[in-house]
């Protein structure tokens, strides 16, 4: 029995032990995910300047559209104050409006939310009420099975090949 009691009282010796550890631990962890988090939206924004930057020297063209206006939306550094309908980059002609949300690294809830864009976008930005809304997302690398459910959703695919831009917007639909 004392036996028992001995290993039982090792395991809590140890236990509070890795309780201490744990809570020494935490504000170097709160700050390593502060780090990562700071990461994580720097290549967030590297890649929304680099697809502006491409879309506003190349051509800007969708379905056989050329848009003559490139708009970047206002950088926010907190993610919950952006409202749903603010896309990344809108490209603008008198009758057709793209909103591209940019994402460094996809995910398929990236997909939803682009088509869920479209109709907080028609509220915010009425001047473009009557234009067709065609929904875009742009990555440097894409992952061929979202890429796929872009297309067959509708959604252009906008992605970095070599030192290029492509567009692929096959099925590519207007809202």
């Amino acid at each position: 029995m004392e036996k028992i009691e001995e290993i039982q009282e090792n395991v809590w010796a140890a236990l509070r032990e890795h309780t201490v550890k744990m809570v020494e631990l935490r504000p170097a962890q709160a700050e390593t995910e502060k780090m990562i988090g700071g990461l994580s939206n720097n290549t967030g924004l590297f890649a929304e300047e680099y697809f502006f930057n491409s879309l506003k020297k190349g051509n800007k063209i969708l379905p056989g559209e050329k848009f003559d206006k490139l708009i970047k939306a206002e950088i926010v550094e907190d993610e919950d104050k952006k409202t749903p309908g603010d896309p990344d980059i809108i490209l603008i002609n008198g009758k057709s409006a793209a909103i591209i949300e940019v994402k460094f690294r996809v995910r398929e809830k990236h997909v939803d939310k682009v088509m869920k864009k479209v109709k907080p976008f028609r509220a915010k930005f009425p001047e473009y009420g009557n234009h067709k809304l065609y929904p875009g997302l742009a990555l440097p690398v894409f992952d061929e099975d979202i890429q796929d459910k872009c297309l067959d959703n509708g959604i252009a695919v906008i992605k970095q090949v070599g030192d290029n831009v492509v567009i692929y917007d096959k099925n590519l639909k207007a809202f």
